[in-house]
């Protein structure tokens, strides 16, 4: 697999599954996904971020704000 120059400086691998979890995402992205699968995998992806949980926040409020009445 190879790893670009951003995910090099994006992401933090730390442990030897992280570079399994972005083949895995790499390899879904070249499938035919729905909107909602992309949306998840998109998601997932920031989890290799060193500060994951800025973006896991942002999907929160998204989904607050569709689901609010």
């Amino acid at each position: 697999m190879k790893i670009t120059k951003y995910e090099k400086k994006s992401y933090v691998f730390k442990e030897p599954r992280d570079y399994k979890i972005l083949a895995k995402i790499k390899e879904l992205e070249r499938k035919n996904l729905t909107k909602n699968d992309k949306e998840i995998i998109k998601l997932i992806r920031t989890q290799l971020k060193d500060d994951w949980r800025l973006d896991l926040i942002k999907y929160l409020n998204k989904l607050l704000k569709r689901y609010k009445k």
